[in-house]
């Protein structure tokens, strides 16, 4: 599964720049097209793994000034991307590793793991985006690491039935023994005492790495700032759905609102001007 820093708020890629969307648009592209290679509804393991072989040969010729044999149009794009913007094409070669791996990874014995995933499949569009922006220093890198991270955990708590559905589960099973919550008990949907707990536990992790990184979006300029304030308001308000649903994301899946987008926008106004994010930041040794 990837993250897609847009899914929490649909205006948020109207706020890029009018220059940089077209470039923008291109990375998006990449990871939904790579992402669809890679659903499980696509076909096979075994053909999927193929597909992606052949898509990670594209990214190979757009490195090399070569024409791809699939998706030509859009390499083409991604090489031009790189020459123009000076985006390096690591961050793809990541992306397209992380859904290779999830073809064959259904579980994550620790968070160290899950870590690790999140890693190749959220960190590095963050990284593109940044160097799309000329802002690419290590401090910016690392905080957009715990804002794409944060949204990736979202994304994966959002979807826990969904997942479960395909084959995977995303929470750690060193979690899952802690709370002692068993695999039967999702397959079921049993949300009780355990289970809250294991989620508030997922929950304030994902939260703590969200305010570690916002500072970020006070620090970049203009628009693209504005756009990563909203990024940050809409992950916090699904996390604080999931906790509204009493952490119960099998009855259905928490999703936005009308209300919500209101929330979020005055939220975002708010963080942009005065730099509040609307939570207290929390450690990481609370929620180890």
């Amino acid at each position: 599964m990837e993250v897609d820093p847009y899914e929490h708020d649909p205006v948020a890629r109207f706020l890029l720049p009018k220059a940089l969307r077209a470039p923008a648009g291109v990375i998006y592209h990449f990871v939904r097209t790579a992402a669809e290679i890679a659903d499980v509804s696509s076909g096979s393991p075994a053909g999927r793994r193929a597909r992606l072989a052949d898509f990670r040969a594209g990214l190979d010729a757009a490195a090399n000034g070569r024409a791809a044999a699939v998706h030509p149009l859009l390499f083409e794009k991604v090489a031009v991307v790189s020459a123009q913007h000076g985006v390096p094409l690591a961050p793809f070669y990541d992306l397209v590793a992380s859904f290779e791996h999830d073809i064959d990874t259904t579980r994550y014995g620790n968070r160290a793991a899950l870590a690790e995933y999140c890693n190749r499949s959220a960190n590095p569009i963050g990284h593109l985006l940044l160097h799309l922006i000329g802002a690419a220093t290590p401090a910016n890198l690392a905080a957009s690491d715990a804002i794409c991270t944060s949204l990736q955990l979202v994304h994966l708590w959002q979807d826990v039935a969904i997942d479960w559905n395909n084959g995977h589960l995303y929470l750690p099973l060193a979690d899952l023994a802690r709370f002692g919550v068993t695999e039967s008990q999702i397959a079921r949907g049993t949300c009780n005492d355990a289970w809250r707990a294991l989620m508030a536990h997922e929950i304030a992790y994902a939260r703590s790495l969200m305010v570690r990184g916002a500072p970020l979006a006070r620090r970049l300029p203009g628009r693209f700032g504005l756009e990563l304030c909203s990024v940050v308001q809409g992950g916090l308000r699904i996390l604080e759905r999931i906790e509204q649903a009493d952490y119960d994301v099998f009855r259905q899946r928490p999703v936005l609102e009308t209300l919500d987008w209101c929330i979020i926008a005055a939220r975002t106004a708010k963080m942009r001007l005065f730099g509040s994010v609307g939570v207290s930041a929390l450690s990481f040794e609370g929620h180890a």
